[in-house]
């Protein structure tokens, strides 16, 4: 039988309390391929269904008078000076290929392929190296997967949940995702999404007990309880190996709800 792998356990201050043993999905293998399927499938659930009228740009009498007339062959209406009508790229004609109300924009995955993204998502988050490779600031880090006592959760000042990051060693990583927000280039900043920035650290909590509210103003900082975890928020942009810091009660619930890691 494998032996299953232990991480120490911090309190807030930084300090090594315990040894928690972590589940078994930790030992999930890394599947990028599925955990993109699966973000890309939660993203596509936000995209708003439009289309145009079918019948949009054709209500018209307009017919073309063919060649032989010194004139070019869209279609015209009669009488009233013949002005063009119907044809794309004539005022008041329709579009040429205009978005369908029925094209199916929601992409759907299997049950059980999407839950095999999540085991591996989580599995990532466990190695330093695909952490690193993502982009984290993963040097001043006390350890990967990183266990906090359930204390974390129970923070309702923002300079408590600081001087916490700055004990634990993630300071460094919110400091990177404040550094680089900017403008975003192209037309995307004239629809509501001027600035762009990098994704910092994810807490997963057991329980939210005001931590929320106390992060609520750290740059790339997520709080989630851990029966609210998906893919796209262990891997944004689908790429797996988010910066985690877990509590210890979220870590004793993973088993419960996520089971034994796919170990093959």
């Amino acid at each position: 039988m494998p032996t299953k792998r232990t991480a120490q356990v911090f309190s807030i201050e930084g300090k090594a309390t315990g040894q928690a043993t972590l589940p078994q999905v930790f030992e999930t293998p890394l599947r990028p391929d599925v955990i993109k399927r699966a973000v890309l499938s939660i993203q596509s659930h936000r995209l708003q269904p439009q289309g145009r009228d079918p019948m949009a740009g054709k209500r018209t009498s307009a017919e073309s008078r063919g060649t032989g007339m010194a004139l070019a062959r869209v279609p015209r209406e009669k009488g009233g000076g013949g002005k063009a009508k119907f044809a794309p790229g004539v005022v008041g004609g329709r579009q040429a290929h205009p978005p369908r109300a029925e094209t199916k924009i929601v992409k759907e995955i299997p049950k059980k392929e999407k839950r095999l993204a999540l085991q591996s998502a989580i599995a990532a988050t466990g190695s330093k190296e695909t952490v690193a490779s993502r982009g984290h600031e993963v040097e001043g880090v006390l350890e990967i997967p990183l266990i906090v006592e359930d204390a974390v959760s129970e923070l309702t000042k923002t300079k408590e949940v600081e001087a916490a990051l700055i004990n634990l060693g993630l300071l460094t990583d919110v400091c990177r995702v404040r550094d680089s927000r900017g403008i975003r280039a192209g037309k995307g900043k004239h629809r509501g999404r001027k600035m762009k920035q990098a994704k910092g650290p994810l807490i997963v909590v057991a329980e939210n007990k005001g931590l929320v509210e106390a992060a609520n103003n750290l740059p790339g900082v997520d709080i989630v309880a851990v029966n609210a975890l998906n893919a796209e928020l262990l891997a944004p942009g689908t790429h797996p190996g988010r910066l985690t810091l877990w509590t210890n009660g979220a870590i004793e619930q993973l088993d419960k709800l996520y089971g034994e890691g796919v170990t093959a």
